[in-house]
C-alpha cells in the first residue's frame, strides 16, 4: 500500500487528532503554553526565513537542502527543526503516539479509497520480564516467509512508535513484494522509551525481538536487520552483543573440549561443564544490516550542526545522557561508534555486511563516514550519501516529497536487500 504524499489538508486533520491527545497526556494548560510559545516562530520567524531563503537568495546561495527542496518539504523541515530544539520530549512523543498515528493513517487510507488494510498486519507481544512487543506485517501469515525485515524505529530513544511508522513499513512491504519476493514479512519492534526505561533495556528488547524473528524465519540467511537514527544505534548494539555472546560461546566450547581431554580435569569438573553445554549456543547473525542515518556514536565531536538538517547537537546529546546515564555513556555496548577495533566488527557483521545511507547535510554525516571506513576494514559494506539530504530522508520523504523521488530511498534499500537475500 503506497499512498500519495501528505497534503496541507492531511496536516490539518493530523492536528485535529493531535490536540485532544496533547491535552490528555500533557495537560490543557501545558498544551496551551507550548502552543503559545510557538506562535512567534510560526507567525514571524518562519515566514521571514522562507522569504529570505526561497525568494531573496539566488539558488546558488541557498542552504543545500533548501536549494533542492519543494516549498512543503522546506516548510515541514523548518518546523521539525524548531520543535526538536524547543519542544520538550514528553510533548514531542505525543506526535508519534498510537492514538494519533492510527486515526491519521485511517484517514489517509480512506482518502485514497482504502477502508481495510490490503496487507495483513498484527500486533505481537510477549509478556513478563523477558517480554517485548512489536508489529508483524505479512502478505500471508499462514505461509513461511521467503525474507524477513526486522526494523527498529528512530526517535532519540524518547519518541517514536511502530504505529507512526506503519505507513512507511506497509509501503516498504509493497516494494519488497514488487521486487520478486513471494511472501516478504516485516517485524517492527516497539521498544521501551526513556526516561521510563533506560539502557540496557532497549538493547535486551532488541535481542529478544531478533531471536523471535529468527524463530519465524527459520533461516538467518532470510533475515535483514534495519533501523534509522536511534534504531540504527540499537541494531549496531544488537550485532555487537551477538558477536560478544558468540565469542563467549566459542570460548566455553573450547573449555569443554579441553576438559574432556584425558588428564586435563577431574570427572566432576568435566560433568559440570557438560551439564551446561546445551545452554550455551551461538546466535546466528543476519544476512544483511541496513542502516538509515544511524546514530553511530551517542556523543561525538564529529557531530556538527548544519543550516539544513533538523537535528541539533544539544538536544541529541541530552537524549543520549537520558538513555545511558553519565556512567554508561562511554560504553561501546550503548554507543557502538566507540568500538574502533575492526576485528570486533568482523565478528559482529552479517554474512553479507552492511548497507548504509545518510544525507550529506545531516549532523551525523562525518561520524557515519568514519564508521563506514572502519567497517570496510572488517566486512563488506556499501554506502550511499544523498547530496544535500538531511537526516533519515528515505523515511521522511515518503510523507513529504511530492515527486517520484519520494520512493527512491526505499527503492534503493529494497534493491540492496534483493541483491543479497534471494
Amino acid at each position: 500500500m503506497i499512498l500519495t504524499p501528505v497534503s496541507l489538508l492531511d496536516s490539518a486533520i493530523f492536528c485535529l487528532f493531535l490536540a485532544p491527545q496533547l491535552i490528555i497526556h500533557v495537560g490543557l494548560f501545558r498544551t496551551i503554553y507550548v502552543a503559545l510559545s510557538c506562535l512567534p516562530f510560526l507567525l514571524v520567524r518562519l515566514p521571514l526565513a522562507l522569504i529570505r531563503d526561497r525568494l531573496l537568495r539566488p539558488r546558488s546561495r541557498r542552504p543545500p537542502f533548501v536549494a533542492r527542496a519543494s516549498f512543503f518539504e522546506d516548510l515541514v523541515v523548518r518546523c521539525v527543526r524548531y520543535a526538536f530544539r524547543n519542544v520538550p520530549a514528553h510533548v514531542g512523543r505525543v506526535f508519534f503516539h498510537k492514538a494519533v498515528a492510527m486515526p491519521f493513517l485511517a484517514w489517509r487510507m480512506a482518502r485514497h479509497g482504502y477502508f481495510t488494510f490490503p496487507t495483513k498486519w498484527a500486533e505481537y507481544k510477549e509478556e513478563g520480564p523477558e517480554g517485548f512487543s512489536g508489529v508483524w506485517i505479512s502478505a500471508d501469515p499462514s505461509k513461511p516467509p521467503d525474507m524477513v525485515l526486522y526494523y527498529v524505529h528512530g526517535g532519540g530513544f524518547a519518541m517514536g512508535s511502530v504505529h507512526f511508522y506503519l505507513e512507511i513499513l506497509l509501503a516498504w512491504h509493497s516494494l519488497l513484494a514488487e521486487s520478486g519476493y513471494q511472501n516478504p514479512c516485516i517485524f517492527a519492534l516497539e521498544y521501551s522509551l526513556v526516561p521510563e526505561r533506560t539502557f540496557p533495556t532497549q538493547v535486551q528488547e532488541t535481542m529478544r525481538g531478533y531471536r523471535h524473528v529468527l524463530s519465524v524465519a527459520g533461516d538467518p540467511g532470510k533475515v535483514v536487520v534495519s533501523g534509522d537514527s536511534a534504531g540504527g544505534t540499537l541494531v549496531l548494539s544488537l550485532l555487537l552483543e551477538i558477536g560478544r555472546q558468540n565469542d563467549c560461546a566459542r570460548a566455553y566450547r573450547r573449555k569443554v573440549e579441553w576438559a574432556a581431554t584425558p588428564g586435563n580435569s577431574d570427572g566432576m569438573y568435566d560433568r559440570e561443564l557438560k551439564k551446561h553445554w546445551l545452554s550455551v549456543s551461538e546466535t546466528p547473525l543476519p544476512a544483511l544490516a541496513i542502516l538509515v542515518s544511524p546514530w553511530v556514536t551517542l556523543v561525538s565531536s564529529k557531530h556538527n550542526n548544519s543550516t539544513s538538517d533538523y537535528l541539533d547537537c544539544g538536544p541529541l546529546h541530552d537524549y543520549a545522557m537520558q538513555y545511558t546515564g553519565k556512567d554508561r555513556l562511554p560504553s561501546c555496548a550503548a554507543s557502538p561508534g566507540l568500538q574502533t577495533e575492526h576485528e570486533v566488527w568482523a565478528e559482529a557483521s552479517p554474512s553479507h555486511g552492511f548497507f548504509v545511507t545518510y544525507g550529506s547535510e545531516e549532523v551525523f554525516a562525518p561520524d557515519i563516514q568514519d564508521f563506514v571506513a572502519l567497517l570496510s576494514r572488517a566486512t563488506e559494506v556499501h554506502s550511499h550519501c544523498d547530496e544535500g539530504g538531511v537526516h533519515a530522508w528515505p523515511v521522511a520523504s515518503l510523507f513529504l516529497s511530492g515527486t517520484e523521488n519520494r520512493l527512491s530511498g526505499l527503492k534503493t534499500l529494497t534493491a540492496a536487500i534483493r541483491k543479497h537475500v534471494h
